[in-house]
């Protein structure tokens, strides 16, 4: 049963400062609300300089805002290098606004960033709140190290501005797998807003890709813009143990500089049994026929690999959040996935025996065999619970 809504509106906002998770992760949500709810149109506000290299359903679409990157050492800075970065912050939040107005959406879902970058969505929320419109913040399972977490909310005072605002706090994960909000003090009115929907179950689309035509280890960093590190030990791994029976496909990701992808690609040409990708929109598929995966631990590949029920090496990024960290650790503990840290994975000898391992490793499903997966459903659910009374017009059985 499609359920049809009449001229109902949905807008994600996803900062995008570095890497890929937060556009993924809206336009999962997107693309599976279109798909439950004819009717229904749905827009992503996106900072991510490749926004467009994806595939969206009919019905979704997305509004490019200036460029931020955010550095390693956790500072801001304008994509557009002979742009300042205060002109491109005033250039996001009137377009966040303007779009808003716009657009005058039912439901507005912030992912991970409560007020966005520098608070660039708090006028947005103020004049959406006072329009009626359902705000919603999504946030990960494993947001940062407790203390840190706990430090930044602080610093920036979102506790009061998040009970201000937000009806509804969706934690996409279930309840028993980590508290996303550890550390932080969170009043007892705010925690009865917080629903853990689940981890949001990926699929594939059903194209082969041409790299599955021979079995292969999947390599991901991720973006790419922090993954060099993994990278360049799992190559020095196949150059120093030409035995590794299994092929590599690395994926370097569209955030790893041109010079890095040189350097690998360079290595990789004296290697005949790895192959390298720059980039691929639909990780998915090359998830799906993978026979293994090595990773960093971010929240979207994580999920793919539960999705997909992959054996799985996660080396994962420590610095400058803890979150991928927390994650891996977790997952070890469930044995779920095994780990390197970033200096055991440097050690040739230790990577080999861990990519070597991976041909006789259990899949995730063994020691972790129920994740709940079930966040795009239960998602789909919620919306419609708070849409169907005022723009349903029939349902149609499809």
């Amino acid at each position: 049963m499609t359920t049809r809504l009449r001229d109902a509106r949905v807008l994600l906002y996803s900062h995008d400062t570095f890497g890929l998770g937060h556009l993924r992760r809206c336009r999962a949500i997107a693309n599976a609300l279109v798909e439950a709810y004819s009717g229904l149109q749905v827009l992503i506000i996106s900072g991510a300089p490749i926004a467009g290299a994806f595939d969206y359903r009919a019905r979704v679409d997305f509004v490019k805002i200036p460029s931020v990157i955010k550095l390693r050492n956790g500072e801001y800075t304008s994509l557009a290098e002979h742009v300042d970065l205060s002109d491109t912050l005033k250039m996001r939040r009137a377009m966040i606004l303007e779009t808003a107005r716009s657009f005058r959406p039912d439901v507005f879902i912030v992912d991970k960033e409560p007020m966005g970058l520098h608070g660039e969505v708090e006028e947005t929320l103020a004049w959406l709140k006072d329009e009626g419109c359902r705000l919603v913040l999504g946030l990960r399972e494993v947001m940062d190290a407790p203390q840190l977490l706990a430090a930044e909310w602080k610093r920036k005072n979102l506790i009061p501005r998040i009970c201000k605002y937000f009806d509804d706090i969706w934690v996409y994960g279930p309840r028993g797998f980590h508290d996303p909000l550890a550390g932080v003090v969170v009043p007892a009115e705010l925690r009865e807003r917080m629903r853990y929907v689940g981890f949001l179950k990926r699929r594939s689309r059903g194209a082969v890709p041409r790299a599955a035509k021979q079995p292969y280890v999947l390599v991901t960093p991720g973006g790419g813009g922090d993954g060099a590190d993994l990278v360049r030990d799992v190559i020095r791994a196949y150059r120093h143990h030409p035995d590794l029976p299994q092929r590599a496909l690395i994926v370097l990701g569209p955030y790893m500089p041109a010079e890095q992808r040189s350097e690998f690609r360079d290595a990789a040409a004296e290697i005949p049994t790895i192959e390298i990708m720059d980039f691929s929109p639909r990780m998915e598929d090359l998830m799906a026929h993978a026979e293994a995966v090595v990773c960093m631990s971010g929240y979207n590949t994580w999920c793919e690999v539960l999705s997909f029920d992959k054996p799985t090496l996660m080396v994962p990024r420590t610095e400058p959040r803890e979150e991928q960290l927390i994650r891996a650790c977790r997952a070890s503990e469930l044995n779920a996935a095994t780990m390197l840290l970033p200096e055991e994975a440097a050690d040739h000898v230790q990577m080999a025996g861990k990519i070597r391992a991976l041909s006789t490793q259990l899949p995730p499903s063994v020691g972790y065999p129920h994740p709940d997966l079930d966040g795009l459903p239960n998602i789909i659910r919620i919306v419609g619970e708070w849409l169907r009374p005022k723009r349903v017009s029939e349902a149609l059985a499809i």
